[in-house]
């Protein structure tokens, strides 16, 4: 089975309130349906930052996306997955002040995970930025994981 390393913007979606914000109702729907449809078909995975970010906020919000994360194997966070995580922040391409990002990547990289499911589009699902940590990863010798949106990896996207 192919892996999937699942980042704390899709376990958000996948347990919050439905929002009132048209786009962001239409994520949490894409996200439910993946979950539903299609994480069966993959090893899903998480890592320590996906467990502390997902432990940051609303009491009740801790408590659902906590039980979701405690039934998927968490990656071990190695000192490969450090120095990467760290090479990615040093160049510059994800800003300082969000290290997670970059951990995220490293963890699904060193881990040679397939995919790494997000919403963050700002520094994870952005093709711009995804080019340049790429090259950062294989002069590392590290596979990059495809990093998309549950929309991009739904075999049927007509599914609910």
């Amino acid at each position: 089975m192919e892996t999937v390393y699942l980042e704390t913007t899709f376990i958000s979606y996948l347990v919050a309130l439905p929002s009132r914000d048209l786009i962001v109702a239409a994520h949490q729907k894409i996200t439910s349906d993946w979950w539903m449809n299609e994480r069966n078909k993959y090893t899903c995975c998480v890592s320590q930052f996906v467990i502390d970010e997902a432990s940051v906020g609303d009491s009740v919000e801790i408590q659902k996306r906590l039980v979701i994360i405690d039934n998927i194997h968490a990656l071990e966070v190695t000192e490969e997955v450090e120095h990467l995580a760290k090479t990615i922040l040093t160049s510059g391409v994800i800003p300082q002040k969000t290290p997670n990002d970059a951990a995220h990547i490293a963890v699904a990289a060193v881990h040679k995970v397939d995919f790494l499911l997000t919403w963050n589009c700002k520094h994870l699902a952005n093709a711009h930025i995804l080019k340049r940590i790429r090259i950062l990863c294989e002069k590392q010798n590290y596979p990059m994981p495809y990093v998309c949106t549950p929309e991009e990896l739904m075999e049927n996207k007509n599914v609910g």
